[in-house]
């Protein structure tokens, strides 16, 4: 299935001019994004123990002609759960729709979906953690006994009309399994939870889309370049694609570990694949507020971002590399967020300013 950005189910992080490369969600220069996409277990890379699997419920479901048990794939975005969900239907060999949960405001939106599925075919809902709650419940004998509940009429004279539906597969993804309601997540009989890659796996998905971009590239700048993507596959695509325009305007055109690294050094994306907006952020807390800690609002008011932007973009990544810890006073820098930004840091765990220009 294409991706079409003026489609209003797309949803993509910002403008143009505010666009992050290490982004994790779909940007408009991501329009491409669909022809790297890999099409067989075979070829989709990382995530193995959930592909060992999906392959044995696949291969029972298609010995016993019946529709894959519904799937929930939850994570971080940007980790491939659109891709598995295709890789899932082409598996099965059946067709699949695909819609998200903010677009299905109405019951009828969904009923209309549901009722036009084909027998196994698969339906994916992205971002299901956003639907309403009067759309949810259409959902829960629509998955538990493959039918819809119509009420005819109203008022006393009101009577329920049970519609059929085939046997199909619901496959929800979602950044934020908490959010879903429990009734929901356990009619769910598959629930795979996406890790983020390691930077061998990303550099063998650097080097698949490579080969299918046209670009040469050896093992070290492929390793560079995934140990710069922020564990995120979407990310190291797009990173290759600017190295890629780098490596042809300024280079052979082909890409080794010192084009990559002189690429990225233009993108201002430094060893750990953290951005300006990252260490503007952590600058910010030690600068203004002398480590920290510092409320959230208060430092999207520094920084000049949205709060929400700090919070979903920039905070997860920084606390898992150890940079950035919340408490209930707010948000403190760790030393090693000291030693990054090459700032000193003193036993109090407070900045000495003296030293810095």
């Amino acid at each position: 299935m294409a991706i079409d950005f003026d489609d209003p189910i797309i949803e993509y992080a910002g403008t143009e001019d505010e666009e992050r490369l290490v982004a994790k969600q779909l940007l408009r220069s991501d329009a491409s994004e669909n022809t790297l996409r890999p099409k067989t277990l075979a070829e989709y890379t990382g995530q193995e123990k959930n592909k060992e699997n999906l392959s044995v419920f696949i291969k029972a479901a298609r010995m016993r002609n019946e529709a894959l048990d519904h799937v929930l794939l939850y994570g971080p975005p940007g980790l491939g759960k659109t891709t598995l969900a295709s890789v899932i239907a082409n598996e099965m060999g059946v067709n699949i729709r695909m819609t998200t949960g903010p677009i299905l405001e109405k019951p009828g939106d969904l009923v209309s979906l549901l009722t036009n599925l084909d027998d196994q075919e698969v339906l994916f809902i992205d971002e299901i953690h956003r639907l309403n709650a009067n759309v949810q419940e259409i959902l829960y004998p629509a998955m538990e006994d493959y039918r819809i509940d119509l009420i005819i009429g109203k008022g006393p004279g009101a009577r329920v009309l049970p519609l059929p539906l085939k046997r199909f597969s619901l496959i929800g993804a979602t950044t934020r399994s908490g959010q879903l309601k429990k009734p929901l997540r356990d009619r769910f009989g598959i629930q795979m939870l996406l890790e983020l890659y390691t930077p061998e796996e990303l550099a063998r998905i650097v080097k698949r889309s490579a080969d299918i971009l046209a670009v040469p590239i050896d093992g070290d700048g492929a390793l560079e370049i995934a140990s710069r993507s922020r564990g995120t596959p979407r990310v190291a695509n797009r990173i290759l694609k600017r190295v890629r325009d780098f490596a042809q305007a300024k280079a052979d055109g082909g890409i080794t570990r010192e084009v990559a690294d002189m690429a990225m050094n233009f993108l201002d994306i430094d060893k750990l694949g953290l951005d300006t907006t990252d260490r503007r952020l952590m600058t910010s807390i030690i600068r203004n507020f002398g480590g920290g800690p510092v409320g959230l609002e208060t430092l999207a008011a520094t920084v000049g971002e949205e709060a929400i932007t700090l919070e979903d973009v920039c905070e997860p990544y920084l606390m898992q590399q150890g940079f950035l810890t919340r408490t209930p006073r707010g948000r403190c820098v760790t030393e090693r967020a000291y030693r990054h930004l090459g700032l000193p840091f003193s036993a109090a765990g407070q900045m000495n300013f003296s030293d810095v220009e």
